[in-house]
């Protein structure tokens, strides 16, 4: 029987992927759940595994093709033999004296860098609680990983023995990328040994040239210290929107595995040469316009080089502030921001407050604050314009017919999170409140799991607990649309009493959406909105 392999779809916006590895040929037997090549997308570089036992009897794409997801690249014969001649069982040996081990009985796990979120596509390692040859056990915490999204530990899959650290303490790598490997119990394992030269070893050339190298048309060079390194979609990306130079792509230095520039680097660069630590390397022959990334010198800027000295300090961004930085330019570039204000009463919610929370607080645990009662205006809300509880690929609008709460979390010292209540519309007012506070405190005690943070559909940002009135929030990718809460204020308002106007003092609020004006235009916003102040305008306290 013939089983098709296809291109694997590796997130809700992702539609194509570019094979950059073949572990297996045509003609190889491969094993069930066994790699046989790696993809690269815009958001993560991963490992394949076949389907099935059997025979790869047909490779349809090759090294540094792009197909899109669904698309078949490869056919496994699940009832064929494996036909090796005498040069691929030496081609065989060959590889296995690079690898850095040798496996003799069990078998070697790949631990990868794991995804934590939709838009997450790399993560910093910042503490490795385990040291080469220490037993694991089976969910026991092996190190600890940083994001933009989620602070978290990871356990590790098997039981075994911790045999190969790949990635160090600090360095940051794509999601999916293998950061350690583990011998489950039984096996033995041994470390090369490596003859140590003054020279630095050259990193092994791919059996064809075409391999880890990027798709671009010949030309000729003038300059004799370029290689054949291979540069993501997302680097390349990135490249191409800052105008980065092939010879300023080439002039990185890559902190990936094999020296690999990753999307840490270029960012990096980026920011160095905005700020003038880095310069441009002079191109010493013009460029073709048909290159992979732009190859136009960027335009010098007027921003100041600072010094160190007397008034200056200097503070390097961390890892999740740099995150931040990144996702909320993404944001600002993809979405096109527009934002809607509307001023809400909220007397008879605030008077329930205070007349309850005492009691809330006493015989449930329960601290009672503004926040379920607008987020259930909010659940009500999306339920009638289902379209800002969407998102769009491509010309399509991707309409979820579930709602997960996204409630964004300020975190010490100055990190911002967005764990989700899932299925949120299934919940009544006071389990929104539970799932706040748990999420709450999981999220400033860095106990979230990567389900806390994924597949949120709407999010709510509450900036009024830092006494804001109102602002004008950024859109969390991939989402359309973000209301932001101000601070409840008491105000003199002109109210009628009996047809006259008169001025009271009332608790009032503002709130604020943020929509994507690609889907959400001013009507479909406007309605949204009216619809959150109506209810709690309105609001039957008795079902609390």
């Amino acid at each position: 029987m013939k089983v098709d392999v296809v291109m694997p779809k590796m997130g809700e916006s992702v539609n194509e992927g570019t094979i950059i590895k073949w572990h297996k040929k045509k003609g190889d037997k491969v094993e069930k759940d066994e790699i046989i090549f790696e993809i690269s997308t815009d958001k993560v570089d991963t490992e394949i595994p076949s389907p099935e036992n059997g025979i790869l009897s047909d490779i349809k794409v090759f090294e540094n093709e792009t197909v899109e997801a669904g698309s078949v690249v490869a056919v496994i014969e699940t009832n064929g033999e494996a036909v090796e001649d005498e040069s691929d069982k030496m081609k065989e040996e060959t590889l296995k004296e690079e690898s850095s081990t040798t496996q003799v009985g069990g078998e070697l796990i790949d631990i990868p860098m794991p995804k934590m979120g939709e838009s997450v596509m790399e993560g910093t390692i910042i503490k490795w609680h385990k040291k080469e040859g220490d037993k694991v056990e089976k969910d026991e915490i092996i190190f600890e990983i940083s994001t933009d999204k989620v602070d978290t530990e990871v356990p590790s899959p098997e039981e075994g023995v911790l045999t190969e650290i790949l990635v160090s303490e600090n360095e940051t790598v794509e999601v999916g990328q293998t950061v350690a490997r583990i011998s489950k119990s039984g096996g033995i394992v041994k470390k090369k040994t490596e003859q140590k030269t003054d020279e630095p070893k050259e990193e092994q050339q791919p059996q064809q040239e075409t391999v880890k190298q990027p798709v671009r048309e010949k030309e000729e060079k003038t300059s004799t210290t370029s290689s054949n390194r291979f540069y993501s979609p997302l680097v390349m990306k990135i490249a191409n929107t800052e105008n980065v130079s092939y010879d300023e792509l080439e002039s990185i230095d890559g902190t990936g595995l094999n020296g690999r520039v990753t999307k840490n680097d270029i960012l990096k660069y980026v920011e160095d040469r905005k700020s003038g630590k880095a310069t441009a390397p002079k191109t010493q022959q013009p460029r073709k316009s048909s290159d992979v990334i732009q190859k136009s010198t960027p335009k010098e800027t007027s921003q100041p080089t600072w010094s160190t000295g007397e008034g200056v300090e200097i503070i390097p961004m961390d890892n999740i502030r740099q995150r931040i930085m990144y996702h909320m330019v993404n944001s600002r570039d993809t979405s096109v921001h527009v934002t809607a204000v509307l001023e809400v009463d909220m007397t008879k919610i605030h008077n329930f407050i205070q007349t309850n929370k005492q009691k809330y607080l006493e015989t449930e645990g329960l601290k009672l604050t503004y926040m379920p009662f607008i987020s259930y205006a909010v659940i009500k809300a999306l339920k009638e314009y289902p379209y800002i509880n969407a998102s769009i690929d491509g010309n399509n609008i991707v309409v979820k017919k579930y709602i997960n709460l996204g409630i964004a979390v300020a975190v010490e010292p100055n990190g911002l999170i967005v764990p989700n209540i899932k299925k949120a519309d299934e919940k009544n007012i006071r389990g929104i409140a539970k799932s706040m506070v748990e999420l709450s405190d999981k999220a400033r005690n860095k106990k979230l799991t990567p389900d806390d943070i994924m597949d949120g559909t709407f999010t709510i940002t509450n900036y009024g607990v830092f006494g804001s009135l109102f602002g004008t929030p950024i859109i969390n990718q991939p989402e359309v649309g973000i209301l932001g809460i101000g601070a409840v204020t008491k105000k003199p308002v002109a109210v009628e009493v009996d047809g006259t106007d008169t001025i009271a003092v009332k608790p009032m609020m503002y709130l604020s959406l943020s929509h994507d004006h690609r889907l959400v235009d001013g009507m479909l916003g406007g309605k949204f909105l009216l619809s959150i102040k109506n209810t709690l305008e309105n609001f039957d306290v008795s079902i609390f």
